[in-house]
């Protein structure tokens, strides 16, 4: 089986082996094993930490390339007009440690009635939709949480 190590960049170029479409609890795994479209079994073994996103393209030490695609999930979207109730939605949200998807005039998040009913109290009115999650990274994403005193 073909081992994916690392994240390639725009400037590698090789032929696509086939692509893993995974779901956003997936796509944050650094170690699995995957079935491409082709129906080729790999394994993706990333550092710890890293979080692919649609269109990344990882590489094994052979040359040889994967796309990964972002699986339709899912998903409650509250739309607002005024960035007020939006940051408050979102407050909300993060306080409870969500995973969020924020875009112009809307969050989006994994599909949770619970969630949809504090949304609909803070006056919100959650959409349902299946549509690829993309999620803010965390906030120590960019080289890990530190502590300087």
């Amino acid at each position: 089986m073909l081992i994916f190590t690392r994240k390639l960049t725009a400037a590698d170029t090789a032929t696509c082996l086939g692509t893993a479409t995974l779901d956003y609890g997936h796509r944050e795994k650094a170690r699995q094993r995957v079935t491409l479209n082709t129906g080729e079994a790999v394994g993706i073994h990333l550092p710890r930490g890293t979080v692919m996103s649609d269109g990344d393209q990882l590489g094994d030490d052979n040359g040889h390339v994967i796309g990964i695609a972002a699986a339709p999930e899912r998903v409650s979207t509250v739309y607002a007009d005024e960035a007020r109730r939006l940051a408050r939605f979102a407050y909300h949200l993060g306080n409870r440690h969500i995973w969020v998807q924020v875009g112009p005039g809307w969050l989006r998040y994994l599909a949770d009635h619970v969630l949809d009913d504090m949304v609909r109290g803070l006056g919100g009115e959650p959409v349902s939709e299946t549509v690829p999650f993309e999620p803010e990274a965390g906030a120590y994403a960019a080289g890990g949480h530190h502590h300087d005193h």
